[in-house]
């Protein structure tokens, strides 16, 4: 089994407000099953390192980011080196992979069925959900057994949790259009608060990553975690770990 955890970094605008948010970026971290005991004993032991009590979040690394916070007692230089470390955990196993997916909001709204801020999280994450249907296939036909996958999300708010459930019910039943047949993923979309998940963290890790290099050109992030995205069989990862929406035409 393979578990897809996802989490956002930035805030899906209302029309008139995209140039306060241009992008929105979808982070998807996929542990097999059998590796997530590894994985938080990982980052148990990045904690105790660090002396950090609570979760782990992108914006709590910030410089102007004041709000008292697990990692409040941490100078620049040890929340960096705590940032590499966590990043190490996702290089570390093979086995793990990273998707994302970056929306450009003002072209998203250009579309005739985006309407609203619902619209601009469901379709990336229906984009993303395409992309971890394709990896169970590959994976699949690799090993010549079926190989399925779950999916579980940030808590986002109980209107938001309740739509996205049933939105996700239609992608598997075949009841919303989709271009994808979820023959791979099995029961509904998860939902967890992300203090609670050790893949919420490392999801949120990699959205954070994706937007700082995407949005302010910041390479730094991004350039650790790189050869974990899912990949075409020549080595490609645009389209296939690291997706645009919408496309762009030429």
């Amino acid at each position: 089994m393979q578990i897809l955890f996802i989490d956002e970094s930035g805030t899906p605008p209302a029309p008139d407000k995209t140039n306060n948010n241009p992008l929105f970026v979808l982070g998807g971290v996929i542990i097999p099953d059998d590796f997530w005991h590894r994985v938080k004993a990982d980052l148990d032991g990045i904690k105790r390192k660090f002396d950090v009590t609570g979760e782990v979040k992108w914006r709590y690394f910030a410089p102007h980011h004041t709000k008292d916070n697990s990692l409040s007692h941490l100078d620049g230089t040890e929340k960096e080196a705590l940032r590499s470390a966590l990043y190490g955990v996702i290089r570390k196993y093979k086995s793990i992979k990273t998707i994302c997916v970056i929306t450009d909001t003002a072209l998203a709204y250009s579309l005739p069925y985006i309407n609203h801020e619902d619209d601009v999280y469901w379709f990336s994450y229906k984009v993303m959900t395409e992309r971890f249907q394709y990896y169970l296939q590959d994976i699949s036909r690799i090993s010549g057994q079926k190989i399925n996958g779950i999916v579980i999300c940030d808590h986002r708010g109980p209107k938001d949790d309740k739509r996205l459930q049933e939105l996700h019910a239609r992608l598997l039943t075949g009841t919303h259009q989709a271009h994808s047949s979820y023959q791979n993923l099995v029961e509904g979309v998860f939902v967890a608060p992300s203090h609670l998940s050790v893949g919420i963290q490392f999801a949120d890790m990699v959205a954070g990553a994706v937007l700082r290099k995407f949005k302010a050109g910041d390479t730094r992030f991004f350039e650790q975690i790189k050869d974990t995205f899912r990949k075409s069989e020549s080595g490609r990862i645009e389209g296939y770990g690291v997706v645009k929406f919408p496309k762009k035409e030429g």
